[in-house]
């Protein structure tokens, strides 16, 4: 051992004398990891990502009584009305991520099967190849015991978990714009799940606005009918009026907080795994791996000799 470390300084023309006496074994070992890194990357499954760009759309419907706050911001307040006419694309990114959302979008689809039990996709058929080990299709019977509590079928945490795990909300700050990534291993599932996204988040926002609208609507009417001073009527007509717009923008506009700028494709080309990236890691572990044994190995059989 001393003469393969002298203070600092490595023997490298004794330590490439063990590797070479020890060759067989280093490339025993290196192989083995290689081969085995092959077989790993091959086995997996390619996995397609689909993507669209959003643009968030703004509501231009409140804009004639952003100045009422300082004459009835607190009746404005109980009945529901925002005069700031805030950016609604941080909570519509929020409610896209949120558990209740997902639980929903995953359940209005029919995705528990596509989510947990695809196994691959059969390019010829354009078909999702279920894991017959997870799910069975013929008797649409789930085979594999889920969870802690050892249920028959998935519960919604683990398929929130599952779907979060494949969807990215990204917001792109600079540009004020926003991207919603899906992968799959179907670049067709892929495609038609990021446009049912968008397809239902605009749904959710322009549901809550006319409903918020409506109740708004109805409870600014009950006061107006209280009171007989023409100032506090003439606001309370404005605020009825700001709430009608904004339910009628609701109403019409299909794509309600999210534009599309950039529709999702069906991507022809996989997002991963990266094949050789695994092989290079996986044989250059095994190299590492061989190496430590081939030294410590030697050192051990001196200090025994000695």
């Amino acid at each position: 051992m001393s003469n393969l470390i002298k203070g600092d300084d490595i023997n490298l023309k004794e330590l490439l004398f063990i590797l070479w006496k020890s060759k067989w074994i280093f490339i025993g070992i290196t192989f083995v990891f290689a081969a085995a890194s092959v077989y790993v990357s091959v086995s997996l499954p390619n996995v397609y990502q689909s993507n669209v760009v959003l643009y968030p759309q703004k509501d231009s419907s409140s804009g004639g009584v952003s100045g009422l706050g300082g004459q009835l911001g607190g009746l404005a307040s109980l009945a529901g009305v925002n005069l700031q006419n805030n950016d609604k694309t941080d909570l519509a990114i929020e409610i896209l991520k949120s558990r209740k959302f997902i639980d929903q979008f995953i359940v209005d689809h029919d995705l528990s099967v596509n989510i947990l039990a695809a196994k691959e996709w059969s390019k010829g058929e354009n078909k999702v190849v279920i894991n017959p080990d997870i799910y069975d299709e013929r008797n649409k019977v789930w085979l594999k015991t889920f969870s802690d509590i050892e249920s028959d079928t998935p519960s919604k945490q683990e398929l929130y978990k599952k779907f979060r795990e494949l969807l990215n909300v990204t917001r792109l700050k600079e540009a004020g714009l926003v991207r919603i990534s899906f992968e799959h291993v179907s670049p067709y599932v892929a495609k038609e799940i990021v446009d049912n996204l968008v397809i239902a988040i605009n749904n959710v926002m322009k549901e809550e606005v006319i409903d918020s609208s409506e109740k708004s609507i109805a409870f600014l009417s009950a006061q107006l009918s209280k009171t007989d001073i023409s100032n506090i009527q003439s606001v309370l007509y404005e605020l009825i009026e700001d709430q009608a717009k904004s339910r009628m923008f609701a109403e019409v506009r299909d794509e309600y907080i999210f534009k599309t700028i950039d529709p999702a494709i069906v991507p022809e080309k996989k997002s991963s795994p990266n094949r050789a990236l695994i092989c290079i890691i996986g044989t250059f572990l095994g190299a590492l791996l061989a190496f430590i044994i081939v030294v410590v190995s030697y050192f051990v059989k001196n200090e025994h000799k000695s």
